[in-house]
């Protein structure tokens, strides 16, 4: 069974949970704002970037990680 790893420091904890906070507010945040602004179009466009960039990075990620048996960091030589 795996062991649990933990952050080295507090500020390597708040760096992470600043870092979520930040990409959720860009999910969920961003989009309406934009709508509310009129900018439909462009939410369109943003969305649409986001899976045809994202998913493929992911896969990439996910794909990366199995074939090294770690994460994406442990399997790089």
């Amino acid at each position: 069974m795996a062991t649990n790893r933990l952050f080295s420091s507090k500020i390597g904890m708040i760096a992470a949970t600043v870092g979520s906070a930040v990409g959720l507010g860009n999910i969920w945040r961003f989009p309406a704002e934009v709508h509310e602004g009129g900018g439909a179009a462009f939410l369109l466009i943003y969305i649409g970037c986001v899976f045809l960039l994202g998913i493929p990075v992911m896969l990439a990620e996910f794909s990366l990680g199995r074939a090294g048996r770690s994460d994406a960091i442990g399997a790089m030589p």
